[in-house]
């Protein structure tokens, strides 16, 4: 599976680029979101994504979609749990920042939700009914837009993995130990630090 790609722009369309990685071009579809981020990026210009990589018996041909931020693949990820939101459909619909897009999940904000290019009302309230108490930690990254400065999201997948894969909680409890935790002490700066952090509250809660 195709996880990461880093290359020149060979050629740009409206909702997708070829990437020339070494001597092989690869399609990658990019949601309206990033598509803005890589608006100067011209061809010839180096560019590097992570990537969403579909392929299914149903679907043998690959569709490779790609993200500026590998938080932004993982919310990406679960959007696409919801039933009859495919890959192809969800990198569409994301014409909203996503942290405007979380944060309307766990408000149950539905008009911003039929908002997202191609979601009526009845999928809209299933995007709700199965994401919401999910979407803490992307609408909590991305709410300062000051990422680039503070790159929490590297460490906040690692300290999620070992509370969900290790440690037995949901992973909805652990976004929101994460989410708690960042709120609590500003600028932490590593996966140790937040790790401590999300239990120095628990002990303390």
């Amino acid at each position: 599976m195709i996880a990461y790609l880093e290359g020149r722009v060979l050629k740009k369309e409206d909702d997708r680029i070829v990437l020339l990685v070494g001597q092989i071009g690869y399609e990658v579809f990019l949601p309206a979101v990033v598509q803005e981020k890589l608006a100067g990026k011209q061809v010839g210009d180096d560019v590097a994504l992570y990537i969403y990589h579909h392929q299914t018996e149903r679907q043998p041909k690959p569709v490779l979609i790609g993200f500026d931020r590998a938080i932004e693949k993982d919310f990406f990820s679960r959007f696409i749990t919801v039933e009859t939101i495919g890959p192809l459909k969800a990198a569409k619909a994301l014409n909203l920042p996503v942290a405007r897009i979380a944060r309307a999940i766990e408000e149950r904000d539905l008009a911003t939700i039929k908002r997202l290019k191609g979601i009526g009302t009845r999928t809209a309230k299933k995007i709700l009914a199965t994401l919401e108490g999910k979407m803490g930690k992307f609408a909590l990254i991305y709410e300062t837009g000051q990422t680039e400065a503070r790159p929490v999201e590297d460490f906040m997948l690692q300290v999620q993995e070992v509370l969900v894969s290790q440690l037995g909680h949901k992973r909805a409890e652990a976004d929101k130990l994460i989410a708690a935790a960042l709120k609590r002490k500003q600028g932490i700066s590593s996966a140790e630090e937040l790790f401590e952090e999300v239990y120095r509250g628990e002990r303390e809660g």
